[in-house]
């Protein structure tokens, strides 16, 4: 990639990633807010205990709602400096945010990192 992807480029490659996923996940999504960042801030990359990331999701996973239903604001922030470092290509970049956006909804959902990875390994 001959400059740095920017913000509606990334934005884009959300929209179609969210575009793919299944409707009865898209449809649940209604109380998050993806937003695009340009890097993660020392908070941020203390509060999960790492050196960088792609990605963050803030809020209470659908797992831990109320017995009522009642949804929480939740917030997926997707950081645009350290993907588009790490994914040179506009190839490589659309694969990265996609996992990226994905991962995050997983977590949206009560999935763990664990979890996603034994899903990633066949387990």
């Amino acid at each position: 990639m001959e400059r740095p992807a920017d913000d509606a480029e990334i934005e884009a490659i959300v929209v179609e990633a969210l575009e793919r996923l299944p409707a009865p996940f898209r449809d649940r999504l209604g109380s998050v807010a993806i937003v695009i960042e340009d890097e993660p801030t020392p908070e941020q990359l203390a509060s999960v205990r790492a050196h960088g990331l792609y990605g963050l999701y803030q809020g209470v996973p659908r797992t831990a709602w109320a017995a009522d239903g009642a949804s929480y604001p939740s917030k997926i922030t997707i950081f645009r400096g350290p993907l588009t470092r790490a994914n040179r290509t506009p190839a490589r970049l659309a694969a990265a945010v996609t996992d990226t956006v994905y991962h995050e909804i997983a977590h949206h959902f009560g999935i763990s990192d664990a979890r996603l990875h034994e899903l990633r390994d066949g387990r």
